[in-house]
């Protein structure tokens, strides 16, 4: 990990500012801009070929061959999938489920009407989306947990077509797992085709994939870009990076504890950001050693190597405000305070995805199953954007009815607003009702 020793209030200044510089232009946006292109040609050709086109990109990138009658996982092989699962496994999937329905469930918001004292009504009426289309990734590892944080929300929403894709990346199909999860949790319909492909597909349809209203789910450079470039024909929820989390620990914190969030998070892959934040160099050195002995018995230690090299760091600061400083810079996806009152902190903290309380609890609890969703904000987002909800798969209705009496008597303000923005037609719709 690179170390960042902060001693005085410029050494801290120094530190912000290379934080929120770091992902501005250069080569890295370059890079971006080739990929972009590279996903337009590909949206593009999907746009206009339909399925003989994602059967291709599937063939070319997926290395697997699939007719487009083949894009469709059946009744009968999701069914199937729940008997592939150890029953253990099965059980403690269905908790999580009732966890995160649970937990979804309660912060729904409800459709509202206000009659006032003359009879008008003004209110809300949130009604679901009808069909949302849900990317959950593939490649070096499987997550049945991302299939419940998709899935779930979507169906708490009353969402009526709720459509799952994933690359066919475990035997030319998708993992058992990941389709007894989205039994569990109620899809409608599972597709085996995924990166920029399956987005193009959902977004335009083709012969066999019906287009839906919003994408959600995270993924990939390339499935990123792919939303991004389909926003203006149907929603998105959120452009998702690299697995990111901050770990703030004094010197009272368990070194194991803490290194062991770091390579949890490293292990995503090696894009992954994971950083120390504390307040002395003997707990960075601590930290490192408990890494090397836990990376000797990890299966994706080669993963988690590679990335806390290109993306490890530790900021060693003065103070826990310095600590509060940073993480809100950095704005992580998951933080972690292992200090002695972590609350006292968290409240210092406006900035994160997810923030996990004391060093009792472990980041993979909000990963799999206490109930909030694991799809949060990354790069910096957590400035501005929100972890995945139920809301986020509903909309809302305004609802104005006024009576004559009510119209007559404020007919005159909204006639000098209009004429204000020289408007005079709404002036006269409103002028002929008085």
């Amino acid at each position: 990990m690179r170390v960042t020793e902060i001693t005085d209030g410029a050494g801290l200044n120094r530190a912000l500012q290379a934080i929120a510089n770091q992902d501005e232009g250069g080569e890295a946006a370059q890079e971006e801009a080739q990929k972009l292109a590279a996903v337009k040609a590909v949206l593009d050709d999907i746009h206009s070929r339909g399925d003989a086109a994602v059967a291709e990109y599937t063939e070319k990138f997926d290395r697997v061959k699939l007719t487009p009658d083949q894009f469709l996982v059946s009744e009968a092989e999701l069914d199937a999938a729940l008997g592939r699962v150890p029953g253990a496994t099965l059980d403690a999937l269905k908790r999580a489920h009732d966890n995160v329905s649970a937990f979804h469930e309660k912060n729904l918001r409800q459709s509202w009407e206000e009659t006032l004292d003359d009879g008008s009504v003004l209110g809300q009426r949130i009604t679901p989306i009808e069909s949302v289309g849900l990317y959950v990734p593939g490649g070096t590892a499987f997550y049945p947990s991302s299939v419940l944080m998709n899935i779930v929300p979507a169906r708490v929403a009353g969402v009526r077509d709720i459509v799952m894709v994933s690359p066919p990346s475990f035997e030319g199909s998708i993992h058992p797992l990941v389709l007894a999860a989205a039994r569990i949790a109620g899809a409608t319909r599972v597709y085996r085709i995924g990166g920029a492909q399956a987005i193009a597909a959902l977004a335009y349809g083709t012969e066999h994939v019906t287009p839906v209203l919003k994408i959600a789910g995270p993924g990939n450079i390339y499935v990123t870009l792919a939303k991004r470039l389909v926003s203006s024909i149907c929603d998105i929820d959120k452009e998702a990076g690299p697995s990111e989390v901050v770990v703030i620990a004094d010197n009272d914190a368990d070194a194991d504890q803490v290194a062991m969030e770091l390579l949890a998070q490293a292990e995503h892959d090696e894009d992954a950001c994971a950083t120390l934040v504390c307040l002395s160099k003997v707990m960075v050195e601590k930290t490192e050693a408990a890494i090397e002995k836990h990376l000797k018995t990890l299966t994706r230690a080669d993963i988690i190597r590679k990335s806390l090299s290109a993306n490890g760091r530790a900021f060693v600061v003065r103070t826990l405000a310095d600590a509060a400083a940073i993480t809100n810079t950095i704005a992580p996806e998951h933080l972690s305070i292992q200090t002695r009152d972590p609350r006292a902190v968290f409240d210092t903290i406006a900035n994160a995805g997810c923030a996990i309380l004391g060093g009792a609890t472990s980041v993979a609890v909000g990963d799999y199953y206490a109930g909030p969703n694991h799809i949060l904000p990354t790069g910096r987002r957590a400035r501005f954007s929100s972890p995945l909800t139920a809301e986020d798969f509903r909309k809302v209705t305004s609802v104005i009815s006024f009576t004559p009496a009510r119209m007559t008597a404020i007919a005159d303000d909204i006639i000098q607003l209009a004429l204000a923005e020289k408007l005079d037609a709404h002036a006269r719709a409103v002028e002929i009702r008085k």
